[in-house]
């Protein structure tokens, strides 16, 4: 297993390296066949040291991990923990998701833009002056449209099951995907109430 552990303005100990390289080999060890790729990263804000931990385990397969603590070693526990929790709510299939990934192939690649998310007040300043008032939402609209990044992503195709599984694994807040069973994209999403949304766009 590749992991890279890197922090971002901090000095990190050979023994914390160590620590990190071991934990998460016996992880590695314990539920895939196959070496995979990770990185951590520590750093610190304020008074507390955080953790982040993203881990390849498979095409299409993401873990992620969070943790907060006083300490690095104590932080990169809470985030590894996390990692944990979720692999043992999923073991049997993410076991055989790995053992099998390489003959999953139905994936399709799609855009994505990340937009700006609100007009600069000198921007705005000169739209007024140049264009006058009545052009003014007019240029706001259009500069929140400005795309600033664009990336490519995969839009897998999946059960609902194996897509609520994805984003819990991910510990992301959205997911979209092409339902299996009707072919049609589909999303599932967090809600704030902590449950999973799910959004089809297949006929009723």
């Amino acid at each position: 297993m590749h992991i890279h552990v890197s922090g971002k303005q901090i000095a990190l100990s050979d023994a914390l390296k160590h620590r990190v390289n071991a934990h998460l080999g016996g992880l590695a060890e314990r539920y895939f066949d196959k070496a995979l790729e990770a990185n951590v990263t520590f750093s610190k804000a304020r008074s507390f040291f955080t953790c982040d931990i993203n881990v390849h385990a498979g095409r299409g397969l993401t873990l992620r991990g969070e943790g907060e603590a006083a300490d690095a070693n104590a932080a990169f526990d809470d985030a590894a923990e996390h990692i944990a929790k979720r692999l043992r709510r999923y073991h049997r299939r993410v076991t055989t998701h790995a053992r099998t990934s390489k003959a999953d192939v139905t994936q399709e690649t799609g855009r994505s833009y990340v937009l700006q998310s609100a007009p600069p007040a000198t921007k705005a300043r000169q739209d007024r002056q140049d264009h006058g008032a009545d052009h003014e939402a007019q240029a706001e609209a259009e500069t929140y449209a400005a795309i600033i990044a664009e990336h490519t992503t995969d839009i897998p195709s999946l059960s609902v099951s194996e897509a609520v599984m994805r984003l819990d694994l991910a510990a992301c807040s959205i997911l979209l995907f092409r339902n299996r069973k009707n072919q049609q994209i589909n999303l599932v999403y967090r809600r704030d109430d902590g449950n999973i949304g799910w959004v089809d766009t297949g006929p009723s």
